[in-house]
C-alpha cells in the first residue's frame, strides 16, 4: 500500500501518524526478545525457550572460539600430567594445511612428522639432562648444609672450648682445610691471629687519636718550627704525603710485604719451578713474569679474583698458615689450569690469569692447592725467602719483575 503524501492535509497527516504507531507496535515484541537475549550473562532469569536459545548461542560461540563446551574429564587431566611435554616444543603444532590450500603429499607429511618427533625427542633429552643437573645441585647443596651444621657443632662443642690443646691437632687441621662455618669464622680468626702486641680497644683509640691529631697538624699548615719541635720537618711531612700518591707496590717500604715484591717474586719462582717445571719453562719462554698476575691476587687476598666463598676459605687457612698459603694458592691456580695455560701465548695467558673463571670447582681447586709442596731442596718457604732477602740489592738488578 503506497504511503499517502503529506500534501493531503490533516487527514493525510493522521494516516501517516497511525501507520507509524502500528509499525512500532508490531516491532515491539522482537525488540523485547532481543533485549532478553542480551540477558545471557545478567541476573534476570530467562524463560525456558530463551534459556534453550542462550545455551545454543553459547555452544556456537565456544565452537567458534575453539573451546570445548564441556570441561575435560579427570581421566584426561591425569593423562596430561603423566605425559612429558617439553616446554621448548609447546609452541610446535603439527597440523595439516588449511582447506583452501592443496593437501601435503603423503611422503612430505611423513617427513615433517618424523622431523617433528625428532625435535621433541631432542628437547626431552635436553630438559631431562637439565632436570638431572638441577637435582644434583640440590643434593649437593643439601649435603653441604648438613656438613656445615655438623661442623658448627664440632667447633662450638669440642674445639673452641679446648682451643689451646686442640687447634694444632690433625682433626682440627682437616676441618680447617674444609672451611670454617660462617657462624664461628670470626671467633676462629681472632684466636688464630692472636694478639701478640696486647692491643686493647683503649690502646687502639689512643693511637687513633694521636694519628688524627698528627694529621690535623699537617693539614692546618702550622709553622715549620712547631713541626720541628714535634719531631717532624717540612721535608718529612711532604715525604709522608707523597707516599700515599705512589702505586701500591712502592707504598710504605717499611712493610716487607710491599717492598716491590721482588724477593717474594723470586721465592715464588723457586717453588714454581719445583712444582710445575713444564709450565714454568713455558712462562719463561713467553717472558711472563709473576708481577703480571701475583700483585692483583696477593694484595687483594684473592677477593677480586675469586668468588667470595672460595676467598673466605683461603682466608681461613691464611689466618692459620700465614703469607706462605697465599703463594701456595697461586701455585694451586696455575696447577689447576696447567693444561690450558701451556697452549696459550703471552697475551692470552695474561688475560686468563687476570680474569679467572667464575665457576671454579671448590673441591678440585683445593685439591690442586693440596698437591703443591712448599719445600725446595729441603728448605721451607720461610728459609727460601730469607735466603733470597740476604742479597736484595743483587735481586733488584736481576729480578725478572718490576725493573726500573
Amino acid at each position: 500500500m503506497p504511503k499517502p503524501s503529506y500534501c493531503l492535509g490533516a487527514r493525510g497527516f493522521g494516516l501517516v501518524l497511525m501507520e507509524n504507531l502500528l509499525a512500532r507496535k508490531q516491532n515491539a515484541r522482537p525488540d523485547k526478545q532481543n533485549d532478553l537475549g542480551w540477558k545471557l550473562f545478567g541476573k534476570i532469569p530467562l524463560r525456558e525457550n530463551d534459556q534453550k536459545e542462550s545455551k545454543k548461542m553459547q555452544k556456537e560461540y565456544e565452537d567458534r572460539a575453539g573451546r570445548p563446551s564441556k570441561p575435560p574429564s579427570p581421566q584426561q587431566n591425569v593423562r596430561k600430567n603423566l605425559d612429558f611435554e617439553p616446554l621448548s616444543t609447546t609452541a610446535l603444532i603439527l597440523e595439516d594445511r588449511p582447506a583452501n590450500l592443496p593437501a601435503k603429499p603423503a611422503e612430505e607429511a611423513q617427513k615433517h612428522r618424523q622431523q617433528y618427533e625428532e625435535m621433541v625427542v631432542q628437547a626431552k633429552k635436553r630438559e631431562l639432562k637439565e632436570a638431572q643437573r638441577r637435582k644434583k645441585q640440590l643434593e649437593e647443596r643439601c649435603r653441604l648444609e648438613e656438613s656445615i651444621g655438623n661442623a658448627v657443632l664440632t667447633w662450638n662443642n669440642e674445639i673452641l672450648p679446648n682451643w689451646e690443646t686442640m687447634w694444632c691437632s690433625r682433626k682440627v687441621r682437616d676441618l680447617w682445610w674444609q672451611g670454617i662455618p660462617p657462624s664461628v669464622r670470626g671467633k676462629v680468626w681472632s684466636l688464630a691471629i692472636g694478639n701478640e702486641l696486647n692491643i686493647t680497644h683503649e690502646l687502639f683509640h689512643i693511637c687513633l687519636g694521636r694519628a688524627k691529631e698528627r694529621w690535623r697538624s699537617f693539614s692546618t699548615g702550622g709553622s715549620e718550627a712547631e713541626n720541628e719541635d714535634a719531631g717532624f720537618s717540612a721535608a718529612d711531612r711532604e715525604a709522608s704525603l707523597e707516599l700515599i700518591k705512589l702505586d701500591i707496590s712502592r707504598t710504605f717500604p717499611n712493610l716487607c710485604i710491599f717492598q716491590q715484591m721482588l724477593t717474594y717474586f723470586a721465592a715464588f719462582e723457586v717453588f714454581f719451578e719445583e712444582n710445575l717445571p713444564k709450565l714454568f719453562a713455558h712462562f719463561k719462554k713467553n717472558n711472563l713474569t709473576p708481577d703480571i698476575y701475583l700483585i692483583d691476587w696477593i694484595f687483594t687476598l684473592y677477593s677480586k679474583s675469586l668468588p667470595l666463598d672460595l676467598a673466605c676459605r683461603i682466608w681461613d687457612v691464611f689466618c692459620r698458615d700465614g703469607e706462605e698459603f697465599l703463594f701456595r694458592t697461586a701455585l694451586g691456580i696455575l696447577k689447576l689450569f696447567e693444561d690450558i695455560l701451556t697452549r696459550m701465548d703471552f697475551i692470552h695467558i695474561a688475560q686468563f690469569l687476570t680474569r679467572l673463571p667464575d665457576d671454579l670447582p671448590s673441591e678440585e681447586f683445593f685439591a690442586s692447592i693440596a698437591a703443591i709442596q712448599m719445600h725446595s731442596r729441603n728448605k721451607k718457604w720461610a728459609q727460601v725467602l730469607t735466603a733470597v732477602q740476604r742479597d736484595s740489592r743483587e735481586m733488584e738488578k736481576g729480578s725478572p719483575s718490576l725493573r726500573h
